[in-house]
């Protein structure tokens, strides 16, 4: 009796933002080594910013682009949001990975070493590897920098021809004709020219985390950064300041939260900081988050958006893993570390 040969699965890890030749090239060596690959699309379920413009349906629906038929048959997506927590991204990863190749398949991981980002290769130690020589002078950041720079974006995917294939510039350029273009143009600006102005290795912010029972306090964003993204109220530590007054002193600055200063540090439950290096695409921040907790109340404090906030809104707990898509930069992960709200 013959005995069946295992199926062998690749796994190709990327954020996928703008792809590229150099991306492309990854999944040919894959598609090369086994009999299907699964592309694990990063940072995904989170709202857009200048490093991630692009949903994880659209960043499927470019590398589908380049994919031949029998390519798209043998090829699976696995969605990862970022956790900025390596144990829970590898356990997220390793399930997912599993779930669609089953227990029996034999996993080779297919990528190659770019830079300090790529540490992600030795996490999998039970996975064989298949390093592929990285494409020169392909660079997914600089190809976004060149999309969303240009004051025409025919003139720009003209200019990426050498580094991005003709189905995916097909596809950038119909995208480019939506209203999202012109809002991913403004933030990408915004943080050009924030990053010009402060350029320390890191500032830090204080953050608040508001519970009263099961009603959670959020605030939507002003632009430039973020505009109508939920968030939780906080901001940029002033020079003599403790971290905790800073996070007392945005709370009520952002929802005129009507109890005095004494009485928010009175509620004080939890501190965590929050320190990714990639947690903003604006550039280091370290922020420092407070959960405030106070029990259930009859009545809600009131309050009102202010300063540099449209508005200042109690949610329900069980509202917020609906809304991860809709919470700016790794807020949602904050909210997550002090309520649980992602399951596993």
């Amino acid at each position: 009796m013959i005995a069946k040969t295992r199926k062998t699965v690749a796994v190709v890890v990327g954020r996928w933002q703008l792809v590229h030749r150099g991306q492309e090239a990854l999944f040919q060596a894959a598609f090369a080594v086994a009999d299907e690959v699964i592309a694990v699309l990063g940072s995904s379920y989170r709202s857009r910013d200048p490093r991630n413009p692009f949903l994880h349906e659209e960043r499927r629906q470019m590398l589908l682009a380049n994919m031949t038929a029998d390519q798209q048959a043998r090829l699976h997506f696995l969605p990862v949001r970022d956790y900025f927590d390596d144990k829970r991204w590898n356990a997220a990863v390793a399930f997912g990975v599993t779930a669609l190749a089953g227990e029996q398949a034999d996993i080779v991981l297919v990528g190659h070493q770019k830079d300090h980002t790529s540490y992600y290769l030795s996490n999998f130690p039970r996975w064989r590897q298949h390093l592929v020589a990285r494409l020169a002078d392909v660079d997914a950041t600089a190809m976004r920098n060149v999309f969303f720079e240009a004051e025409d974006a025919d003139a720009a995917l003209t200019v990426m021809a050498p580094y991005v294939s003709a189905p995916v510039r097909a596809w950038l350029q119909a995208w480019s004709r939506l209203p999202e273009y012109l809002r991913r143009q403004a933030e990408h600006a915004a943080v050009a020219a924030y990053r010009r102005k402060y350029t320390a290795v890191a500032y830090m912010t204080g953050d608040a985390v508001v519970t009263a029972g099961d009603q959670v306090l959020l605030v939507r964003r002003k632009g430039p950064f973020g505009e109508d993204l939920w968030a939780v109220p906080g901001g940029h530590l002033e020079r003599g300041e403790k971290l905790v007054a800073c996070a007392i002193r945005e709370l009520i600055e952002e929802t005129q939260f009507p109890l005095l200063p004494a009485s928010i540090l009175a509620a004080l439950h939890e501190v965590a900081t929050f320190e990714d290096p990639l947690r903003s695409a604006r550039g280091r921040l370290i922020t420092m988050a407070h959960h405030f907790k106070f029990p259930e109340m009859a009545m809600l404090p009131e309050v009102l958006g202010s300063d540099d906030v449209k508005e200042a809104r109690w949610f329900h707990r069980d509202e917020l893993p609906a809304m991860e898509s809709q919470c700016f930069e790794d807020h949602f992960v904050i909210l997550d570390h002090f309520l649980g709200l992602i399951e596993g």
